[in-house]
């Protein structure tokens, strides 16, 4: 047969394999308490699986398929498994999948008004229920976009562009030593070099503390320097700690410094309570990055950025190329291009948006509790057991810990902890990761998963004590 020139399918075709697919993602959604937390495969395994030559000619799409589940899916740390605590999980859920296949499906362009008004109106919508949520006013603006690595570049882009005004090469920023690595990534791609970025020792409790960083802000000035953004932490990836955002806010003020809030993982957290008393004082950033594919369940990609000035956005984004004059018309149309770095750009909001009209904010609210109490239900069970150290307790659903025997010297100790990541990868039933905390290696787990229940953190740290027995 001749090759398909149009790279189509026969309708028939397309629902079979359209059938065979959500079959397959109810079956991992169903049975996941029946597979490993995290599978890692060796290299030369799965190049055996699947290097190859470009294939000149097709073949039966349901071979593919299935080859796709056999050989590809299987090799994945389960993100939305209910024992996966490493890194800041990604639960996901059900109606954000059929969210992104209807977008991937129907093609949807989301960089202009002209391109896709009714998804734009979604997304406008759906950022006006985050920035509601962050007490950020009418007149900020923000958009979705791939994750908070990206977030962080377009705030920090707006940071840089508003205050420094020309005096790049003498700005300074801030951040504490728990800061996520994609904001000093974003200010080197921004043009900063190294010694532009000023890292603060964290204190006690693992946050920024606002009396070195007054002084070290007076420094520069003394210096010639022009401090321009502060980064805080609201929800560290190491501890799950929260800068003092008041105190921060009323700094930058003072100095006419732009605060940048990342709250990337925390940020979900102010659809509870508890989550909000944790953030408060966060109202008042310049800007702030939050990712819905963390603690507000959606499948990965989406993270989003709000900048309190909405109108700085377009200042720095905004261009009108010629092949763009029929895009860009009077009226209050809102292009999403405009505002952050890509024009073509899918429509992320809709998962959002529809997981929200579907479950109802409730079901968030007591999704994010939930997760709040099962770290705070480890940290009983890990003090209880007396085998553990508890090195930050828990918050924003993360709590950090050590196996510490009395018994055990510090060196056996820190082999054990650093041996465990890799027993429960092996072990399949849990996953935690590590992270260094006052120079001593430490065990994080991250419960935000809403569908994990108590049952899996007791079990949990049963399989911890018996494995580092065994090491």
């Amino acid at each position: 047969m001749p090759p398909d020139a149009e790279l189509s399918l026969p309708e028939e075709r397309m629902r079979e394999l359209g059938y065979r697919m959500v079959d397959l993602v109810v079956d991992h959604v169903a049975r996941i308490r029946d597979e490993p937390a995290a599978a890692r495969g060796a290299p030369s395994d799965l190049a055996a699986l699947l290097r190859e030559p470009i294939p000149e000619d097709g073949a039966d799409p349901r071979d593919v398929l299935d080859r796709v589940a056999r050989d590809v899916l299987p090799w994945t740390a389960r993100v939305d498994h209910p024992r996966f605590f490493a890194f800041v999980p990604s639960p996901g859920n059900y109606v954000g999948f059929l969210a992104d296949a209807l977008t991937s499906g129907f093609n949807v362009f989301a960089g202009t008004w002209l391109g896709a008004s009714g998804p734009a109106m979604v997304e406008l919508v759906t950022l006006e229920w985050l920035r509601d949520l962050c007490g950020f006013p009418k007149s900020s603006a923000g958009l979705f976009v791939s994750g908070g690595s990206m977030a962080n570049l377009t705030a920090l882009a707006v940071a840089r562009d508003s205050r420094l005004a020309g005096r790049m090469a003498e700005g300074v920023a801030y951040v504490s030593d728990q800061t996520h690595s994609s904001v000093a990534r974003a200010l080197r791609v921004l043009g900063l070099a190294s010694d532009q970025l000023r890292v603060l020792d964290c204190d006690d409790e693992y946050r920024l503390p606002v009396e070195p960083l007054e002084r070290a802000i007076a420094a520069d000035r003394a210096a010639g320097r022009v401090p321009f953004c502060v980064v805080a932490n609201a929800g560290t990836t190491n501890t799950g700690a929260v800068d003092p955002l008041p105190a921060l806010a009323d700094l930058c003020a003072a100095e006419g410094i732009w605060l940048h809030v990342d709250a990337a993982y925390g940020g979900g957290a102010l659809v509870s309570a508890r989550g909000r008393g944790e953030l408060r004082g966060i109202a008042r950033a310049d800007s702030l990055v939050l990712d819905p594919h963390k603690w507000l369940f959606q499948p990965i990609e989406i993270g989003c950025v709000l900048v309190r000035d909405g109108g700085l956005m377009a200042d720095v984004f905004h261009t009108r190329p010629d092949y763009l004059r029929d895009v860009h018309r009077a009226g209050e149309e809102v292009h999403f291009a405009d505002l952050g770095i890509q024009l073509t750009r899918g429509f992320r909001a809709l998962k959002l948006w529809m997981s929200l009209q579907v479950f109802g904010l409730a079901a968030f609210r007591a999704a994010v509790d939930r997760g709040i109490e099962n770290a705070e239900l480890a940290e009983r069970l890990l003090a209880a057991s007396g085998r553990w150290q508890i090195v930050a307790p828990a918050r924003l659903g993360t709590v950090a810990f050590r196996w510490a025997p009395t018994s055990r010297a510090d060196p056996e100790a820190d082999r054990v902890t650093r041996g465990l990541v890799e027993a429960s990868l092996a072990d399949g039933w849990a996953f935690l990761s590590s992270t260094m905390l006052r120079g001593r290696p430490v065990l994080r787990l991250c419960a935000l998963n809403p569908r994990t229940t108590e049952a899996d953190i007791r079990g949990t740290v049963e399989r911890l004590e018996r494995l580092a027995s065994r090491l």
